[in-house]
């Protein structure tokens, strides 16, 4: 397995432009892919601010910005990726677009590359199954905001070699990240557990138990959370929440993980959360 040194991450979005963040500023040159240029340059504009903030903030030397910046080469072609060691998905939570790009990534990158998901409930197995090495396949999920959490979920798929995770246990030590182990199974350890809480936060609120503030207030004042679940779903964005109730429902067959009525409502309105400037609260744009 060759040394990782160049990364190529498909998705510009929230997670795929944090991911680019974390890996340019820890040195990897990195091939940032989407299928618009406006995504990329978003994404590149995001970054350019967050660095920006950490180096304000005494996390990062001033002359340490602009070279992870340099760092970061970005693309429409998927092709271009072949120059990669080590490939992320950072998709939609859909198995489909993330079948599309797994199939396309086992063609185009090297024999020896890692592919790696940042999927947040969709099974690892399943995904690798779609390649010609199941072996090298593995989830690497990191949590929202990329640069700032510690946490990268590590899992493994029924075919993971030891040799895969090894190599991207050490990676996530190089991003300076805590990696933790965990096996293959609808929405992991964090999201079984997460989602689950937010789905019956929203209930109590459609069933007029409490106000979304009085649930958030419950949490933060009686379990110590650094924010209520409710304003965790707005910021994590309600249809991705919906999305993963729905791979949990269909992967455990279990209907305690169906999505409240309320939430798929607010998400068939356009109400998705901070991004959209509205879902439990109204957010300014």
């Amino acid at each position: 397995m060759a040394e990782i040194e160049t990364v190529g991450i498909v998705g510009a979005g929230t997670m795929g432009s944090g991911i680019a963040h974390v890996f340019a500023r820890a040195g990897f040159r990195v091939l940032l892919c989407d299928v618009e240029q406006r995504f990329i340059d978003r994404a590149l504009g995001q970054i350019r601010t967050n660095l920006g903030r950490e180096a304000a903030k005494g996390k990062l030397a001033e002359q340490e910005v602009e070279p992870a910046l340099a760092r970061i080469e970005s693309t429409v072609d998927r092709q271009a990726l072949a120059a990669a060691d080590f490939a992320v998905e950072a998709a939609t939570e859909r198995f489909e677009l993330k079948a599309e790009i797994f199939r396309s990534l086992d063609r185009i990158l090297p024999e020896t590359a890692i592919l790696a998901t940042n999927t947040s409930s969709i099974s690892i197995t399943k995904l690798a199954a779609l390649t010609r090495r199941p072996a090298q396949v593995i989830g690497m999920h990191f949590f929202n905001p990329v640069p700032v959490m510690a946490l990268v979920e590590v899992i493994r798929g029924m075919a993971t070699s030891r040799q895969t995770f090894d190599a991207v246990h050490s990676l996530a030590r190089r991003l300076s990240k805590t990696p933790v182990e965990v096996n293959d199974a609808p929405g992991f350890v964090s999201n079984r557990v997460l989602m689950p809480l937010i789905n019956e936060a929203a209930f109590a609120v459609m069933e007029g138990v409490a106000t979304p503030e009085a649930v958030d207030e419950v949490f933060k004042l009686g379990m110590a959370h650094p924010m209520g679940p409710l304003t965790l779903a707005d910021f994590i964005g309600l249809d991705v929440c919906v999305d993963i109730l729905r791979v949990l429902q269909e992967g455990f067959g279990d209907p305690k993980y169906r999505p409240c009525p309320l939430l798929v409502r607010m998400v068939d309105a356009g109400w998705l959360g901070r991004k959209s400037g509205r879902g439990f609260y109204v957010y300014e744009k």
